[in-house]
């Protein structure tokens, strides 16, 4: 029975957990719910405009990641900060967050505008089935110069999100991202399909709807968090510098750096990943547009779960509470695994269904069935990897986190990838299961590391 208890927790534990977890999992939830319907309205004006969306996405996902990377490096001293009290601290970690957000966005944008068509073509490789290459080329380029605008709104808004999160407070970037996907889902029906006296704009509708609802989620969470200086006392003077001490510098560049390295490889990997896929014809591309969608939606509870790994335990580690991060840990793993393997049987089941909703062919839709049905299987080893990051992230081990994810992406399931789909008749389900199946390794390191403690560390004591 004390065994037992290793692995599961009271009933206080769970309210704790879904506490810091639900609002994380409801705002995503909702985004990725809107992002789905999105994908659908696109999907239903025509096989290439969705093509050329998944494409840009896809590149804007690296540009993404780079800022998640960014931001959570100075992220684990934000929440070890928070947990000592120690308020000047959150307030100089947001300001490395500012100049690494700012340095990332100009250069995300520099590239993007002087190497989208280059980049896009990358992906219209092989046989384009019954798709037209150039259309869908126009289509990307199009939507890609839109959403450059919403770059800057949505560098503010991780900025103060992941701030907020790392200081216990869930409950404003929920709400601001909840209002900022409706107002997305809205202008997404009036400017994809001309509706109340609007001009039928398609993807580009798509693209302006989005950049819309990414400033609306910026007022909102600027002006809400400092308009309450007593509930979040960072904003104090926050901007009164934007100096971060030598000290701090040196200290997050040297925790912080492998994890913004790690988050870009990582993103670029599963480019590449895509890039090695799309070989096999541009119809894989829709299809896995359309299983990544739906998947994303089922991921935001190992996703939340395990942000609440990097919250619940870098407050313990912080308040040098070691043994109780250790316990509360494997709790929350376990926790994570076993729910997953619940979600992962629900996805198999809507896997024939859900690809009905798109204007395609039926080829793309077993197709897209089939990688739901893969991905589902994968579900637990996902959620068990997750959780198993943000443990070692959370103590500060950001090179092994850095070995364990990007450099094992390109050293790995990058080759497995590309060999196969250009070397072997393997089936591209097959090629894509087997890279899949490549993550099992890493779950046996996981497990290693996490188990033998290595991320028990308080990295902000004096």
């Amino acid at each position: 029975m004390q065994k037992h208890r290793k692995f599961i927790g009271d009933k206080r534990f769970y309210l704790m957990v879904l506490g810091v977890a639900m609002p994380i999992m409801i705002q995503n939830g909702i985004t990725n719910f809107v992002s789905l319907l999105d994908n659908i309205m696109v999907g239903q004006v025509g096989t290439e405009q969705m093509s050329g969306v998944a494409i840009v996405n896809q590149l804007l996902f690296i540009y993404n990641l780079c800022i998640f990377g960014g931001v959570s490096g100075a992220g684990i001293f934000t929440a070890q900060y928070f947990g000592q009290g120690n308020d000047e601290g959150v307030r100089n970690t947001f300001r490395f967050k500012l100049w690494i957000g700012v340095i990332l966005t100009a250069a995300a944008i520099t590239i993007f505008l002087g190497a989208h068509e280059p980049l896009i073509r990358l992906y219209l490789t092989g046989d384009q089935g019954s798709q037209d290459m150039n259309a869908t080329l126009a289509y990307g380029i199009s939507y890609m110069k839109v959403m450059l605008v919403g770059l800057p709104p949505f560098l503010f808004v991780q900025l103060y999100a992941s701030t907020l999160r790392e200081c216990g407070e869930t409950m404003l970037p929920m709400k601001a991202g909840i209002t900022a996907v409706f107002v997305n889902l809205i202008f997404n029906y009036i400017l994809i399909y001309g509706k109340l006296g609007a001009p039928q704009l398609g993807v580009v509708g798509a693209a302006v709807a989005t950049v819309l609802s990414r400033y609306v989620e910026m007022a909102i969470v600027l002006i809400c968090t400092h308009g309450n200086k007593e509930k979040y006392r960072f904003t104090k003077h926050l901007y009164r510098t934007i100096r971060v001490p030598a000290a701090l510098t040196k200290q997050i560049l040297i925790k912080g750096t492998p994890l913004m390295l790690n988050e870009t490889f990582w993103a670029g990997g599963v480019a590449i990943l895509m890039q090695c896929y799309s070989v096999r014809g541009l119809n894989v591309v829709a299809a896995m547009n359309i299983s990544n969608t739906i998947s994303n939606l089922f991921n935001i509870v190992f996703i939340a779960l395990g942000d609440s790994v990097a919250i619940i335990v870098g407050q313990l580690l912080g308040a040098g509470r070691m043994e109780e991060a250790k316990y509360t840990d494997t709790k929350l793993i376990t926790f994570s695994v076993l729910l997953c393997i619940v979600i992962g049987a629900l996805m198999a089941l809507v896997a024939p269904l859900f690809p009905r909703l798109y204007n395609t062919t039926d080829e793309v839709r077993h197709m897209a069935a089939i990688f739901i049905v893969e991905v589902a299987m994968f579900m637990p080893v996902n959620a068990f990897l997750h959780a198993s990051y943000f443990t070692l992230r959370s103590g500060g081990k950001t090179i092994i986190t850095f070995l364990f994810d990007s450099v094992f992406i390109w050293v790995v399931s990058v080759p497995v990838a590309f060999c196969l789909s250009r070397f072997t008749g393997l089936s591209i389900y097959a090629i894509y299961f087997m890279v899949m199946s490549v993550d099992l390794i890493k779950c046996v390191i996981g497990f290693a590391l996490v188990k033998k403690g290595v991320w028990l560390q308080n990295i902000v004591a004096e």
